[in-house]
């Protein structure tokens, strides 16, 4: 009954590796204090205080939050305070959110009643690697391509020169 069947081989494995279940987010609870940075590849829920850096690939701020410190995520969802800043791909601030520093992103969704006080900056993600950092580049400025224009609003070959100007060349 409990022993082993001398036919009973293990099988052969199939060479596939077990698909990786997301685990569960790990989670700073409203009585913790956390002076220190926190990095993570999966998802983080902070209710508590944290005074550090934080580096993960999804974050959700809490409306009892308090967080000192820069934010480097794919994705933010803001409910509690952030004195610091947030460079993410996807950033969110709630009605509670109360934000004191810039936020480089590429979406940004800000609800009515949410604080900002600091620069939005719209920022292309370049890479997002295993460890759960993320690599922001500036968007290059362009170029604008144009013609001058005269007073009826045809585009013209030579520039337009106004007052002084005119005198110094003419």
């Amino acid at each position: 009954m409990f022993s082993r069947n001398k036919n009973d081989k293990p099988k052969a494995s199939s060479g596939n590796k077990p698909t990786l279940k997301p685990s569960p987010p790990s989670i700073v609870s409203a009585d913790l204090e956390i002076a220190g940075n926190l990095s993570s590849t999966g998802e983080i829920h902070i209710d508590g205080t944290v005074v550090g850096d934080i580096h993960t690939r999804s974050l959700l701020i809490g409306p009892t939050a308090n967080i000192t410190g820069e934010i480097v995520a794919d994705q933010v969802r803001v409910h509690g305070s952030i004195a610091g800043q947030i460079k993410a791909r996807q950033v969110t601030l709630a009605k509670t959110a109360h934000v004191v520093g810039d936020i480089l992103h590429e979406d940004l969704t800000i609800e009515t009643g949410a604080f900002l006080e600091g620069l939005c900056k719209h920022e292309t993600v370049v890479s997002l690697d295993e460890s759960g950092k993320i690599s922001l580049v500036k968007d290059a400025p362009q170029k604008v391509l144009s013609k001058p224009v005269d007073k009826s609003g045809n585009a013209t070959e030579t520039p337009i020169l106004k007052g002084d100007e005119k005198k110094a060349v003419g």
